[in-house]
């Protein structure tokens, strides 16, 4: 394939799953937020294991998503760098495959989300930051981002790689 057509197909790649993202995110608006949450958008996480454009695509749909958050611009931040480094993590752990399945590769958002956006959480608590806030806010966060990303994810990069849709 010609360079400009890698270009241009990185770039329509990475806007696609931004606007997914997005859309997803904003339609599951009530369960999307919060430190109890199931962000079903987060099942393209996986995306990175399949495709490079998905870095991006992933960082700036979570950056859109997170302008409707009700923690305002430090859950755009937090959570657009908790995405970002999940999404080069998977990129980077994507041949290490279990039964033709990233499983590694999931582990990062799981981490990162958990990590990042439960401190995030836990810091504006009304009684303030404690670590019994960020342990709970963390692992609440987590889990939900484990469920998503195994029971949902999984079965998407199944779907799309069997279908070649990302081959370059």
């Amino acid at each position: 394939m010609k360079t400009k057509n890698r270009h241009t197909l990185f770039l329509v790649q990475s806007a696609l799953i931004a606007g997914i993202y997005v859309a997803v995110t904003y339609a599951a608006s009530p369960i999307s937020y919060g430190s109890v949450q199931f962000r079903i958008s987060e099942a393209l996480t996986v995306l990175p294991a399949l495709t490079p454009a998905a870095i991006p695509g992933l960082a700036i749909g979570c950056l859109i998503s997170n302008l409707g958050s009700p923690l305002g611009v430090i859950d755009v931040i937090c959570g657009t760098v908790a995405t970002l480094l999940a999404a080069v993590f998977t990129r980077l752990t994507r041949k290490f495959l279990f039964k033709r399945l990233p499983l590694l590769s999931l582990i990062f958002p799981v981490l990162f989300n958990g990590i990042i956006v439960g401190a995030e959480i836990a810091f504006f608590m009304p009684e303030g930051f404690s670590w019994l806030a960020f342990l709970t806010s963390g692992a609440s966060v987590a889990l939900g981002e484990a469920g998503v990303c195994y029971i949902l994810g999984l079965p998407l990069y199944s779907a799309l790689n069997k279908s070649g849709v990302f081959k370059n």
